[in-house]
């Protein structure tokens, strides 16, 4: 059989669209012939408009989303315009489903194990195995052994261009920025409120960046009112310290990818940005909030992309009977920037500085 068609759905949250491009770039090596034709929200679109392993991106709007109507009918057109030999529905929930329910025709249907997925599904794979998340992700294209080789590869990129990068520069050093020195970006807002690592030991954290790398210019990332306003109190705190660069923003997820591209590393609470900042190369630790566990968001960890966990110090397990808060307290000031000064030591030591 030839895979000429290929529809990959990945709806949710930056960070899980970063870490399906390994299924993507898997596909794109196994199938060269093929085209592979993305499904993802509006917002996180921009970032695969010019990804080599994705040929075409298919948008759902906010409102098509919440919409059921509008949703069904966009996911009936979208399997109807194009006749797919291969559908991956990398969430497989019930309204993802409705790709395939339109699909029946499409030799393999692949998804998550659920305990529906047999109704519209050719191949139910449990994934939920131990491993990184772009690990489990390729358990989905096994079943595409049947039809041909497949070029397995964990190797998630993001790409920017060489004119954003530019022009990013441009603004960076238009704002003060010495590309002599180190350049940390640092997340100090989560998206999901509760899941920051506490303000004043993030404070404090960053104080000692200050204090002990001198050299190293911080740049606040933040994506919406919320998040500012909590990077906004962090600079108050810091007494508005003149290694905080607070009025350079990346106002689209493709100026962040240049944001980082420009910088030396990052530091923060996990989430979106960290996975962007190792789809680019950028070195990064990152801290870890309870039930997100780093075995699994944390792919390929090495001395210059890490982080810390309280999973590193208190079994998952034993987890279970602490409350959260307790759980976010075993990662103390001290604990977290023992791992941090090593790794800026490791960055700054480097040949690049």
């Amino acid at each position: 059989m030839e895979i000429k068609n290929i529809l990959v759905i990945r709806f949710r949250r930056v960070g899980d669209s970063v870490l399906s491009m390994g299924l993507c770039h898997t596909l794109r090596k196994s199938f060269p012939g093929a085209e592979i034709d993305l499904v993802i929200n509006k917002g996180i679109d921009s970032l695969y408009r010019n990804h080599p392993d994705v040929d075409n991106v298919i948008v759902f709007d906010k409102e098509e989303c919440d919409n059921l109507f509008k949703y069904v009918k966009k996911a009936r057109e979208t399997v109807k315009t194009k006749r797919y030999d291969v559908i991956i529905d990398m969430r497989s929930t019930v309204k993802s489903s409705i790709f395939t329910l339109f699909s029946l025709h499409t030799r393999y249907r692949i998804g998550r194990k659920k305990w529906y997925s047999g109704l519209l599904l050719t191949h139910a794979v449990d994934n939920r195995l131990p491993g990184s998340r772009p690990e489990q992700n390729l358990l989905l294209v096994k079943p595409l052994e049947e039809v041909g080789e497949i070029s397995y590869s964990t190797d998630f990129r993001l790409y920017v261009s060489d004119d954003e990068v530019a022009s990013m520069c441009a603004r960076m050093e238009k704002q003060g920025i010495d590309f002599s020195r180190p350049v940390l970006i640092s997340a100090v807002a989560t998206r999901v409120k509760g899941k920051a690592w506490p303000f004043e030991w993030m404070t404090t954290v960053l104080k000692n960046v200050i204090s002990e790398f001198p050299q190293v210019q911080i740049i606040f990332n933040y994506s919406n009112k919320a998040e500012k306003e909590t990077a906004l109190a962090h600079y108050n705190a810091l007494d508005k310290d003149c290694h905080i660069f607070m009025d350079i923003h990346a106002d689209s997820l493709i100026e962040l990818c240049a944001l980082l591209s420009n910088s030396s590393m990052f530091f923060g609470n996990e989430g979106g940005p960290r996975h962007m900042a190792q789809a680019l190369g950028v070195p990064a630790y990152a801290i870890f909030p309870p039930g997100i566990k780093k075995e699994t968001w944390l792919h390929n960890e090495n001395d210059y992309n890490t982080g810390i966990s309280p999973d590193d110090f208190v079994p998952f397990e034993q987890q279970q009977e602490m409350e959260y808060n307790e759980r976010m307290e075993i990662m103390t000031v001290e604990r977290v920037w023992k791992g941090l000064s090593a790794f800026l030591d490791r960055i700054i030591g480097s040949d690049t500085f």
